[in-house]
């Protein structure tokens, strides 16, 4: 199993292709509809596949996580996706795939891993809402395999949200100070629902104005949009929109792309770009700076967030300023 995970070295060539790896796993046959349904995780999270070796109960935990387990050192919390989801599997699950992202570990309990599949992030597509809502809004997006079976692919930041931590909950804001600069209005993009509303929450407690998209793609058109209405009105796109945060993996247009195509276009000199992750290696913020991004922040933690926002945006005001005294 552990030829499945290939080292983080040999895929960061898919930085800024829009292309991704997912790692395949069935959760097994949902008794009430006999299909067996197809999920996939992004390889950059999966520390490595196991069979599922003895689980400690503890208490207080979700009905979902069975318990926890000692891994070289690392106390983890063991998740059953298909309870997860609300399936009623009567296969019992074999497999445990070790997650780390958001500078977190995570044990997921599946039925069987299948394949590591590559393909271009233009064809994986935002899911219906009933499918979404079928799922328990676990499903972020989609996309067809050649023999028409559908995959399902995880919005791992639900999955932490509701097993670890609430990132709606009041507490999460009240170390963070609320900016003197009202004047300014932040464009984000992410394809979670659960990170965009802590984005949405961050921003609103800081005085900012924000515009948002649900995808690369979307944001893409958005910005340009935005950049036309400036040219139209003879005014710099800095008047319109002082930064842009963007999520690294998103359906047709990742956050590479989406990077890369701002920095090349001249419109958006001098609005800074932070990529927002739940991919938090070192290796992958080095990725983000190597397409241009200005900064990149870990998900899920507002006070960072803000404080790279604040900087940011501080560091463009005063090169403006420069500018404008030359």
């Amino acid at each position: 199993m552990t030829n499945f995970i290939q080292s983080v070295d040999e895929r960061t060539n898919l930085a800024g292709t829009n292309r991704l790896e997912l790692l395949l796993f069935s959760l097994g046959h949902d008794s009430n509809t006999g299909r067996e349904e197809v999920f996939g995780i992004n390889v950059f999270k999966v520390r490595e596949v196991m069979s599922i070796p003895d689980i400690t109960q503890a208490p207080d935990m979700p009905p979902s996580v069975e318990g926890m387990i000692s891994l070289r050192g690392h106390l983890i919390p063991v998740v059953n996706l298909a309870k997860f989801c609300g399936l009623q599997i009567d296969e019992p699950p074999q497999i445990m795939i070790v997650t780390e992202y958001n500078n977190m570990m995570q044990g997921y309990m599946v039925h069987s891993v299948d394949t590591i599949l590559r393909l271009d992030w233009n064809v994986v597509k935002t899911p219906p809402e009933m499918l979404s809502e079928q799922m328990g809004g676990v499903v972020t997006a989609v996309t067809e395999l050649e023999d028409n079976r559908i995959v399902m692919i995880m919005d791992v930041e639900k999955v932490l949200a509701d097993t670890t931590q609430d990132v709606t909950k009041d507490s999460w804001f009240h170390d963070n100070e609320a900016s003197e600069n009202r004047e300014v209005t932040i464009f984000f993009a992410d394809d979670s629902l659960v990170a965009r509303k802590q984005i949405s929450r961050t921003l609103d407690h800081m005085g900012f104005t924000h515009v948002s998209a649900n995808n690369g793609l979307e944001a893409w058109e958005k910005l340009k949009e935005i950049a036309q209405r400036a040219e139209t009105s003879q005014k710099p796109v800095s008047h319109f929109i002082q930064l842009i945060l963007t999520d690294v993996e998103m359906p047709e247009m990742d956050g590479f792309v989406l990077t890369k195509k701002i920095k090349a276009d001249i419109r958006f000199n001098g609005i800074p770009v932070i990529m927002h992750s739940s991919l938090s290696a070192d290796s992958n913020q080095n990725l983000g700076r190597n397409v241009g991004a200005d900064d990149y922040v870990p998900k899920f933690d507002p006070t960072n967030l803000s404080a790279t926002i604040e900087k940011n945006i501080s560091n463009a005001q005063d090169k403006l300023k420069q500018l404008e005294q030359k």
